[in-house]
């Protein structure tokens, strides 16, 4: 299978990492969102990001001036349809995600490959409510994308071999590396990651150290970058706690079961980084814990 152009669902933190690494790779890439200041601000932050890029020598003026131009906006997701493979990077909830593929399939060409950046969610599942689940895949990019070097393949039982190879080589072409995971809940690397986080909210909930003293021990005691706690910022509290339920659910083990006080910060909308408050009040000129 030949890919050349590729359509993005979701303008978001994911969807515009996503624009900028395929256009920088070459592909003519249309990003789709229902808000144009969502379209607006991506652009933005993949100008941004370019930039960054350019003043420190990673790409050049010219490389850094056609990803640009290679990037299309739209409001409309039906023009995706023309595409190669299309990238859903929504919402992490499956009913929005099902919708977006309804909405969709009445217009994709009929080999375009239909994949979902969904970073928990069951492959299988979302493919069987497709018209193509032999062409349907996990294409789970890592945040922020233009950084992190991880692409986890995630093959749906109906997932054909050609439509495999096909993504491989296209993360190849991306000068990123792909992990192989099977579709069981959160696959690899959330898998792992988010009860890490989670047992950090219930130090936190239980008393055993406060936010900068859990933070300030994993990367002080486990050379970890950023702390459980700052990570859970930047990743979005929803974001954890919807891959902690679909763990809980798809797994029914009670290890994986949401900590209450992850639950508490969602329900109050203290989101993380996106919404200024979280683990971190992040409203003045350096961020203040929370707790």
């Amino acid at each position: 299978m030949s890919i050349s152009k590729v359509g993005v669902v979701g303008a978001g933190q994911m969807g515009n990492g996503i624009a900028h690494v395929f256009a920088l790779a070459g592909y003519d890439v249309l990003l789709n969102d229902i808000s144009q200041d969502a379209l607006d601000k991506a652009i933005i932050t993949v100008t941004r990001n370019l930039d960054r890029q350019l003043s420190r020598e990673k790409i050049t003026q010219d490389e850094r001036d056609a990803a640009l131009a290679r990037i299309a906006t739209t409001l409309k997701l039906e023009e995706l349809g023309q595409t190669d493979l299309v990238i859903e990077a929504a919402t992490e909830r499956e009913d929005v995600k099902n919708a977006i593929f309804e909405r969709l399939l009445p217009h994709l060409k009929p080999e375009t490959i239909l994949t979902s950046n969904t970073s928990s969610i069951s492959i299988t599942r979302l493919a069987s409510r497709t018209d193509r689940p032999e062409r349907f895949m996990g294409f789970h990019f890592m945040n922020p994308v233009p950084v992190m070097k991880l692409v986890e393949l995630i093959r749906g039982i109906a997932t054909d071999e050609e439509t495999y190879q096909t993504l491989l080589g296209v993360v190849e072409s991306l000068g990123k590396t792909a992990a192989s995971a099977e579709d069981f809940p959160a696959f690899i690397v959330n898998r792992i990651l988010m009860p890490m986080i989670n047992e950090a909210v219930y130090t936190l909930y239980e008393g055993v150290g406060s936010v900068k003293s859990i933070d300030e021990s994993m990367k002080l005691g486990a050379n970890h970058p950023m702390g459980p706690l700052e990570l859970a910022d930047f990743i979005g509290l929803d974001t954890c706690l919807a891959i902690m339920n679909v763990l809980h659910d798809g797994l029914a083990d009670t290890k994986y079961r949401p900590c209450p006080l992850l639950t508490k910060y969602v329900e109050a909308g203290w989101l993380g980084r996106k919404t200024q408050r979280g683990f971190y009040d992040y409203r003045g000129e350096t961020p203040v814990p929370t707790r």
